[in-house]
């Protein structure tokens, strides 16, 4: 069963995408590394047959192929990433997302914006002054 905290990808029930690995037995030498490197324990690993299993598929991230990437061999694949992009065009996660980051990065831009004014008002003090003397 899935963990709670991944049942879901930018509000879309999870199960709805199509998205994890599958790893080839026949070319996969063991080595453990996309078990050991997942954050989201999509493996576990069979200590009698040495290799990896997908035993959560729906907790990978959508989009993430870490484990492909690092995979020495090239034993694990995932859907082509289009099946990523069409969902997040299919499922508004672009909207979802700048709202995110407007949420996330407001008090840096008010900070920014507040920093901003006060290097002006120092500069204006300092040319004040020069044209005052």
């Amino acid at each position: 069963m899935a963990d709670k905290k991944f049942d879901y990808w930018f509000g879309v029930p999870r199960k709805k995408i199509k998205w994890y690995p599958r790893v080839d037995p026949a070319v996969c030498i063991g080595c453990g590394l996309c078990a050991v490197i997942c954050g989201r324990d999509v493996y576990s690993y069979d200590l009698v047959t040495k290799k990896p299993i997908v035993v959560k598929p729906f907790n990978c991230l959508v989009g993430c192929q870490t484990c492909a990437n690092l995979c020495p061999v090239g034993a694990i694949e995932f859907p082509s990433p289009e099946v990523a992009r069409e969902a997040a065009r299919e499922y508004k996660v672009f909207i979802k997302v700048k709202k995110m980051l407007e949420e996330k990065f407001s008090k840096e831009l008010i900070d920014t914006a507040l920093q901003y004014q006060r290097e002006e008002v120092k500069q204006q003090m300092g040319i004040n002054r020069v044209e005052g003397s």
